[in-house]
């Protein structure tokens, strides 16, 4: 007999709880992945949100000085009334989009989930049924 195998049923037993641990070491370093994934995503969701607040915030206080420069003669008030409806709209909109997107993310940790699911039915299939 050689050293690596062990005989009967203490060695079945024993692979068996190998195999089980060397399971669930490669699902918990698939959850680590997912969460490490889903914390970049989030980064990366802040900082293109931040960037582009920053220059369209720039660019629509710019373009309203042109607009009200323009008609300063005339109507420069319904302009700016004009002007404060639409920002405040869009920033509505905008709002209700981006709680929209938040909610309606992807589930945290679903391949974890979906790779024990098949792993309980895969280890369901190979036992016997109780009556």
């Amino acid at each position: 007999m050689s050293p690596t195998t062990s005989p009967g049923l203490l060695g079945s037993a024993r692979r068996v709880l190998v195999s089980l641990i060397e399971i669930g070491q490669t699902r918990l370093q698939l959850a680590s992945t997912e969460v490490e994934e889903e914390r970049l995503r989030i980064a990366e969701l802040l900082l293109y949100a931040t960037v582009a607040l920053f220059f369209l915030g720039v660019g629509l206080v710019l373009a309203s000085l042109l607009v009200v420069l323009l008609f300063w003669d005339t109507h420069r008030e319904l302009v700016l009334a004009g002007l404060s409806g639409l920002f405040l709209l869009l920033g509505a909109v905008l709002s209700i989009t981006w709680r929209h997107k938040a909610r309606h993310k992807p589930k945290l940790l679903a391949t974890t989930v979906a790779e024990l699911q098949r792993d309980r039915d895969a280890l369901r299939a190979g036992m016997p049924r109780r009556s």
